[in-house]
């Protein structure tokens, strides 16, 4: 069996898209592997992988927008990087950059999973210098991904964004997956409101991730400002935490349920009537595909491969980025018409469906660590 080292810079109990990817795939990856994680100890309970050894390096004390890297630990990372005959990175964090270092000098073949365009989310993620962050980061990216032996990419748009900042390294497409027979819709949806203590005449709005500057929270927040006007029975309802000054500003609010991390969000995704991702930057959105497993229409912006998958007026609908108008006019007309809803519903579980699989992801990036010697 070989010995597999999986590096993050992201991993459980801290949710999002990498955190989710990993749950999915490493039960399964680890029955042909011998697998070995490396990433950043973050407080909570982590779920016990059967037959995986998971080593975690303490947090630094710096913060970058609601992200806490680990602290850069070389000579550990190479230790066991020196053990392993293949290593599968997902990040080009402390962790990350570890691993690739240590990997080239070791001559161990590394294989990086592109889960972002860091220097777009990066950039997105911060306050202030933002264009210096954007250069800087393309910089880091370049020198970073050039040393690795393939890059795993989730949609061909991404080799295109890869390719212009002159990263040469050869990929190859796997598309991530959902987990239809977990992520369906409820038998009925009232039943489902009650359950997470929604009013069952309340129409959800809902968006599932981090609260993160890129993530475009607050352009849900102001569409949803705008409709309470002409909506009475309407309710906000996101699942995830994140930046603090965003999340006490929705707490303000009246009708907007905020969850904090959730481990499992299916029910609240079950609750939900229209899903929307306002993000700024993706490259797949794995709460987008889950939200549409669940048969809820999906209102988003046309970032990474969500564009691809979601067709206007068919199974979802289209929005800018940071343009609360036109979001609150989409959400609208969706409350006002529930036969519509059901439709654009149905059609993106069938999407789902035929579409995204893990096992299907899995077997894709198995023959891809294969191909590499």
């Amino acid at each position: 069996m070989k010995k597999l080292l999986i590096t993050s810079d992201s991993f459980l109990p801290r949710w999002d898209g990498v955190a989710r990817f990993l749950l999915e795939v490493i039960p399964r990856l680890s029955e042909k592997y011998e697998i070995t994680v490396i990433a950043p100890r973050y407080p909570g309970k982590v779920p016990k992988f059967k037959n995986v050894k998971l080593i975690r390096l303490e947090l630094s004390n710096r913060q970058f927008g609601d992200y806490r890297p680990a602290k850069y630990d070389y000579k550990k990372v190479e230790d066991v990087v020196k053990e392993s005959d293949l290593v599968f990175n997902q990040t080009i964090g402390p962790i990350g950059f570890a691993a690739i270092k240590a990997a080239k000098k070791n001559n161990v073949p590394v294989v990086s999973f592109i889960h972002s365009i860091e220097w777009e989310l990066f950039s997105k993620a911060v306050k202030r210098f933002k264009g210096t962050v954007e250069l800087f980061t393309k910089k880091v990216a370049r020198r970073i991904y050039n040393k690795c032996n393939l890059l795993i990419i989730p949609s061909q748009d991404v080799e295109k964004k890869l390719r212009d900042v002159k990263i040469k390294t050869k990929s190859k497409v796997v598309h991530l997956g959902t987990d239809v027979a977990k992520f369906i819709p409820p038998i009925d949806k009232k039943s489902a409101k009650k359950k997470v203590k929604i009013h069952p005449k309340q129409i959800v709005i809902g968006f599932c991730g981090r609260i993160g500057r890129e993530k475009g929270v607050p352009t849900l927040y102001n569409a949803f400002k705008k409709l309470q006007p002409f909506h009475r029975n309407i309710t906000l309802l996101i699942v995830g935490s994140g930046l603090k000054e965003t999340e006490e500003a929705l707490l303000q609010e009246k009708n907007i349920i905020l969850t904090g991390s959730k481990d499992n969000v299916v029910p609240y995704l079950q609750a939900m009537d229209i899903y929307v991702l306002p993000s700024l930057t993706e490259t797949t959105s794995i709460s987008t595909l889950e939200a549409m497993s669940c048969g809820l229409p999906v209102v988003v912006t046309p970032v990474g491969y969500v564009k691809h998958y979601v067709n206007e007026g068919k199974n979802g609908m289209f929005f800018p980025k940071k343009n609360s108008g036109v979001l609150a006019k989409k959400i609208h007309k969706l409350i006002k018409d529930e036969r519509l809803r059901n439709r654009l519903g149905s059609t993106a579980r069938k999407t789902i469906i035929s579409k995204f699989n893990w096992d299907k992801t899995v077997k894709g990036i198995e023959k891809a660590l294969d191909e590499v010697k």
